[in-house]
Order: structure tokens, then C-alpha cells, then sequence
């Protein structure tokens, strides 16, 4: 048996505090009763509806990824009516939903899954899951100025954790750099970058966690083995 939030989490209904919400609303029944306890506990058996409408049972954990082009936002609807990138996937996978996000000007690799618990666990900031990045901007390089992103650099009133940032190569004005995160702000490195005079005008993401984006065509989709979901959490199962 399992708690009835967590069953809604992993069938991608909503997070664990959007279900709770959802139950003491009065939304969430459970074989034709409402319920109103987020602790309560279901059995696979059981019938789950959200606002009377059957939730089906939550599916193995999958992962993806995906080579994000630019010009596409990481959300499923987008307000002003730009393309997504699930406008861009193909038809018949489950529904998925993104690890993190790259904003509209970024590309490289996005994580995927079906599994809301799994995306929940490599988002969580205290995890540190490593990202990786290609970024070129445009600048003087100055390993001095480099530094302050290298301790952990204040902006805004926002404390960000320290980057670990090596040069690549200078080519005229621009200058492209490896970078390497443990979390994932929005657009924490944009923002760092700008903090000392440089412009970032291109970033793309190349690995998290261990998975890489490697070879993958721009705009294609690659399912990860499941092997490699477990090692990447170091659990012996999701």
C-alpha cells in the first residue's frame, strides 16, 4: 500500500503538495468515496478518480532525453503562445514531463520522464545532481572576474552556489567556456555572466547527472535505460 499522494505524484497528476491540495479540496475519490486524509493509502486495486475522472494506474519509470533546439519553451502550454517543446515530440509516448528547464535561447539536453517521484528526486536542489555546459559569451576574458563566479556570486540579493568555470578557447570577441553547476536556477548562468560585463550568447546543456547529451540529433528524443535511471539515483530500484 502506498499513500494516495504519492500514487498521484508518480502518475503525473500533480506534486505531492498540489495532490494534497487536491484531496482536501475534495477532488480526489477513491472507489467512489471521497477522501480528504493526503495520508490515506491505496492498494493497486483500488479506483482513483480526480474531480470523477479515473486516474489510471501509474506506469514503470522511464526516462528520456532530448535534444532541445532553440526557439522552444519548456513548459506545456505556453501563455504567449510559443512552441513548446512538446509541440515537438513525436506521437505515442506517454506524458512526460521535463526535468528542469532550459529557457527559449538554450538548447542541448533535456531529461524527461513519466515518473513525477523521479522528477521531484533530481530536481531537489539538495541532491546536487552535476550539470554540465557549453557556454560562449561575449566579452573580456578575465580569470579574476571568473573567480567570483567560481566562490559563489551574489545577486539581486540571491546567493548562487559556486560554478566551476574553465576556459575553452578565445575566437575575437567571444570566448567559450565548460561550466559546471549543481543546481539549476533560472537562468543562473546568463544572469552570472552578466554580473561581470560578459554576454552570454550561447549555452547549451551537455550532461546531467552522468547522462550526456552526446550524439543526439538536434530535436531528437532517446529513451535512457533503466539501468542508468538506478545508478543515477544509486538506488537498486526507482
Amino acid at each position: 500500500m502506498q499513500r494516495i499522494a504519492k500514487i498521484l505524484s508518480r502518475a503525473g497528476i500533480a506534486s505531492r503538495r498540489q495532490a494534497e491540495k487536491l484531496i482536501f479540496n475534495g477532488s480526489i475519490s477513491v472507489n467512489g468515496l471521497t477522501i480528504t486524509d493526503p495520508s490515506f493509502k491505496v492498494t493497486p486495486s483500488d479506483k482513483i478518480a480526480v474531480n470523477g475522472n479515473l486516474v489510471n494506474a501509474p506506469d514503470d519509470t522511464r526516462l528520456w532525453r532530448y535534444h532541445k533546439p532553440i526557439g522552444l519553451v519548456t513548459t506545456n502550454s505556453d501563455e504567449k503562445g510559443r512552441t513548446t517543446i512538446y509541440d515537438k515530440l513525436p506521437l505515442g509516448l506517454p506524458r512526460l514531463m521535463s526535468i528542469g528547464r532550459l529557457d527559449i535561447t538554450s538548447e542541448g539536453l533535456i531529461l524527461l520522464t513519466n515518473d513525477g517521484i523521479l522528477k521531484r528526486n533530481l530536481e531537489l536542489p539538495s541532491a546536487g545532481f552535476v550539470r554540465k555546459y557549453r557556454v560562449r559569451a561575449n566579452g573580456i576574458h578575465n580569470e579574476s572576474s571568473l573567480d567570483k563566479l567560481r566562490a559563489g556570486i551574489l545577486i539581486d540579493g540571491e546567493k548562487f552556489r559556486a560554478m566551476d568555470v574553465t576556459l575553452d578557447r578565445i575566437k575575437g570577441t567571444n570566448v567559450w567556456y565548460n561550466v559546471v553547476l549543481t543546481e539549476g536556477r533560472n537562468r543562473e548562468i546568463r544572469r552570472g555572466f552578466e554580473k561581470i560585463n560578459m554576454k552570454v550568447n550561447r549555452l547549451i546543456r551537455i550532461s546531467f547527472g552522468g547522462i550526456e547529451l552526446g550524439f543526439l540529433p538536434k530535436g531528437e528524443i532517446e529513451e535512457v535505460p533503466i539501468t542508468a535511471v538506478h545508478q543515477l539515483l544509486n538506488l537498486g530500484e526507482v
